[in-house]
């Protein structure tokens, strides 16, 4: 069932007892998600926390020029939102998008809130997954400035192993910032190492 991954989930950092997990249960809503159905659009106001149970998420913003760069992907057991839009209610400047058929988890505002002002393990376990957050962007922040681009996808490699075969090169090389051909000469150099 989707909502014991969700529990599982947090085992990893303070986990719920029963009474906890019967709250959570009844503030999320279960979502079956098709390839290529977008959960969250530019402009629109992100209104929930969504966790991944089955499948995997793209959050990618467009330039002006119509190019997709991807800032993040999620796959089971990881959550993904776009955090500014969710706290400010300002219009998202990203979309998210199933890559494959999914199954996710949602909580809103309100119902996140309550969680954090009525359980303090709540409000630490949320703590903990955007703090896990903050270090793999501020982490791929010093990547994009001071590594090369095989050494950011031997990165991309070790941070997302269960990932890097599911997704299509493109998708890779729009999170690393460079083009798929150029991702081929990064496979082929270091095939041949």
């Amino acid at each position: 069932m989707p909502i014991n991954k969700l529990f599982t989930s947090f085992d990893k950092y303070l986990p719920l007892d029963a009474e906890e997990r019967e709250e959570l249960r009844t503030r999320v809503t279960e979502r079956k998600i098709k390839r290529r159905q977008f959960i969250l659009q530019e402009s629109d106001v992100c209104k929930h926390y969504t966790f991944v149970a089955e499948g995997c998420f793209k959050k990618f913003q467009v330039d002006d020029k119509g190019v997709q760069h991807n800032l993040q992907f999620a796959a089971e057991g990881d959550w993904i939102m776009e955090i500014d839009s969710f706290y400010s209610d300002k219009p998202s400047r990203v979309y998210i998008e199933a890559i494959e058929p999914s199954i996710i988890l949602q909580i809103k505002k309100p119902d996140l809130f309550y969680l954090f002002t009525h359980n303090p393990k709540f409000d630490r376990n949320f703590r903990v997954i955007m703090e896990n957050r903050f270090v793999e962007l501020e982490n791929r922040i010093l990547q994009a400035i001071s590594s090369t681009a095989e050494e950011r996808y031997l990165s991309f490699i070790n941070q997302y192993p269960h990932l890097f075969q599911r997704l299509p090169s493109t998708q890779i090389a729009s999170y690393l910032g460079i083009t798929p051909e150029f991702l081929s000469k990064v496979r082929n150099n270091i095939a041949k190492k």
